[in-house]
């Protein structure tokens, strides 16, 4: 039986639609100039770099071949990230990344290994999404970083001051009510979409003032999202 309502669903049905072309065409690594810019630019590298590097089976296309790949777009973009960051300005530490505060206040840096992503074209992904989502809290890529022989990407994202504790059920409502649906714990998933959303505990959604602050996304593209 047709819905009560057909022009209710066929608009809804528009929208996800919509959202979804807004998101192939910017993971595509086009879009407009300015915050994400670098991140698209680089995005449309990689993936030219793993469409032209087409190998057979038994030597697949490695995290370790698009490392090298990147540094040289490193190099020939004048990306290294070279200013001194005060290891005191350190304020998280985990197992993808770190993070410094700004002498302002006003924003953090993070550097980030992408050891979360099987590429690094998937940890970009996962920044084009962010910004798409979240703007309030997007991310601006500032170059890259080489700690120890391993590669580190380092962004610049706004500082949320924390006014109460991030309450998970009201983060659940919110992703529910935007048609993602819980996996598991604090992980999600918009079929619609052909989007993952995982990790997301009180650590990376803040709130301020009542309002919910994602600061830490870790998407993933699923095989649906390119139909």
């Amino acid at each position: 039986m047709p819905p009560k309502n057909e022009s209710f669903w066929l608009k809804c049905i528009f929208i996800v639609n919509n959202i979804k072309y807004e998101l192939q065409y910017i993971i595509s690594g086009n879009g407009e100039k300015g915050v994400g810019n670098n991140i698209q630019t680089i995005t449309r590298f990689l993936r030219g770099c793993k469409e032209t590097s087409g190998k057979p089976e038994e030597n697949e296309y490695t995290k370790e071949q698009e490392t090298t790949f990147l540094k040289q777009f490193i190099n020939d973009n004048n990306l290294w990230f070279e200013e001194n960051i005060p290891e005191e300005t350190k304020i998280g530490q985990g197992a993808e990344q770190s993070v410094y505060l700004s002498p302002d206040s006003k924003s953090v840096l993070k550097i980030n290994d992408s050891i979360y992503y099987q590429f690094w074209l998937d940890y970009f992904h996962n920044l084009l999404i962010h910004n798409y989502f979240f703007p309030t809290t997007q991310y601006q890529l500032l170059g890259f970083k080489e700690i120890k022989g391993v590669l580190h990407a380092v962004v610049k994202q706004p500082f949320i001051h924390i006014t109460e504790p991030t309450n998970i059920e009201i983060v659940r409502e919110f992703l529910t009510s935007n048609s993602f649906e819980i996996k598991k714990n604090n992980d999600y998933i918009n079929k619609s979409l052909g989007i993952i959303l995982e990790d997301l505990h009180d650590e990376n959604v803040l709130m301020n003032q009542k309002v919910l602050f994602f600061i830490d996304t870790v998407f993933y593209l699923t095989l649906s999202f390119y139909e």
